[in-house]
């Protein structure tokens, strides 16, 4: 299992620069709590799940296979 940042380096930019905006909490989301921080509480479960493989809400992070 791995997880790396998009291979997209503007998304990554983008996100990165939301981030610092924010004062940490996904961009992509309205609500700023806990859950919203980055990592967020939904990413980090997808993480904890070895069948899932995908991006994390925002697009900045990249969960690969169990074996990868």
């Amino acid at each position: 299992m791995g997880v790396k940042y998009n291979e997209n380096k503007e998304v990554v930019r983008l996100i990165k620069e939301g981030l610092e905006k924010n004062g940490g909490y996904c961009p992509c989301r309205t609500e700023r709590t806990d859950e919203t921080k980055c990592i967020c509480k939904e990413f980090r479960e997808q993480i904890k799940d070895p069948n899932f493989t995908g991006y994390c809400h925002c697009m900045l992070y990249y969960k690969s296979g169990e074996d990868a």
